[in-house]
């Protein structure tokens, strides 16, 4: 059995190592740390990579999303696409920020409270659990 020519590439195959690669990449950003190092070496600001960052915000997509399994990766996908946030990211304080907000995050997310569940606040007035963890989780 011959073998085809090295040029010729079988589309699915190449669809695939894309696929694989851009998923690899894109779970990547979850890592505060790793989005810190990439701001350091001055690669998040340059043109090719913020429309490279553009061009991955299809990810966000239900057909997509489906396959990430750190969702915080379409967070800082979103938070790429601000040069503010880029530069930001460079800095240690922010990445700790972020890193302690990711943590928090990942540490209540799965709390579960019952509907219709009545909490008292901190002064002492009643309000619907729901709104309350809701609230806390937004800090």
């Amino acid at each position: 059995m011959s073998q085809p020519p090295p040029d010729v590439v079988d589309p699915k195959a190449a669809n695939r190592a894309r696929f694989e690669l851009e998923l690899e990449f894109v779970q990547s950003l979850a890592n505060p740390y790793y989005l810190h190092s990439l701001a350091q070496q001055g690669i998040l600001n340059q043109p090719a990579f913020v429309n490279f960052l553009q061009y991955l915000q299809y990810w966000k997509k239900k057909d997509y999303a489906r396959f990430i399994l750190y969702p915080h990766a379409l967070h800082h996908l979103e938070l790429l696409q601000h040069a503010q946030f880029r530069t930001d990211i460079g800095k240690d304080e922010w990445r700790e920020y972020l890193n302690q907000k990711q943590y928090d995050h990942w540490r209540t997310w799965r709390e579960y409270v019952p509907p219709n569940t009545v909490a008292v606040g901190p002064d002492g007035i009643a309000v619907d659990a729901i709104q309350e963890t809701n609230a806390n989780k937004a800090q």
